[in-house]
């Protein structure tokens, strides 16, 4: 049903609601290309975002048997010795936008295993499986930290599509329908006054005819 009071039948409503009724189609229309254009980007997209998905997981996992083995013979302590010292991470990024999303790209990927030169404790004879753990530690977060760039994009260009199909029904389904509803009431009534006033004429012509 039409929201709010029906508009006065007249000629100049009927044409202000076949106006409105023209944008709402050509705005649904437009909305539905930008869609369109969105879900090729998502799915451009789609498959480097799976690899590195992927590779995370397959990382992870690599990571997660790497610190079981160096935990069976060091306490959580020594372990934590071996990541040591701590740095501030820095990354390259540069303005990106795509259809109208603000985002960014990562230009260098940085390099975050360290040598055994840089590690602050030496490692002892016994310590190659809590070596390698945090190494693998490290090549995990340099995953994670490429990876972070292109999943925030993905997930924007998923909340523009979701309020773009949104946009599109709302439009379809309810302002179009309602302009359409009005516009249709507004031209039966005015069609009907016209007939009346033709047979009213008429029967006025027939009437002095007569006489």
């Amino acid at each position: 049903m039409s929201h709010g009071p029906l508009p006065a039948a007249t000629r100049s409503n009927l044409m202000r609601l076949r106006r409105r009724l023209d944008q709402v189609r050509r705005g649904a229309a437009l909305l539905k290309k930008k869609r369109e254009s969105l879900v090729a980007e998502l799915f451009e997209r789609a498959r480097p975002a799976a690899h590195g998905r992927q590779a995370i997981d397959e990382q992870a996992q690599a990571a997660w048997r790497a610190w079981l083995e160096a935990a069976v013979t060091r306490s959580p302590e020594q372990l934590q010795a071996i990541g040591w010292p701590t740095r501030p991470l820095r990354v390259e990024l540069e303005p990106l936008e795509v259809w109208g999303l603000k985002a960014f790209a990562l230009t260098r990927a940085p390099s975050l295993v360290k040598s055994l030169a840089s590690r602050a404790l030496g490692p002892g004879p016994d310590d190659g499986a809590a070596v390698l753990a945090a190494e693998e530690v490290e090549r995990l977060l340099e995953l994670v930290v490429e990876a972070a760039p292109r999943e925030m994009l993905m997930r924007r260009i998923g909340q523009a599509l979701a309020r773009t199909t949104r946009l599109v029904n709302t439009l379809e389904q309810r302002v179009e329908l309602d302009l359409a509803r009005d516009e249709s009431r507004v031209r039966r009534t005015l069609d009907e006054r016209e007939r009346e006033e033709h047979l009213r004429l008429k029967r006025v012509v027939a009437r002095r005819a007569r006489r």
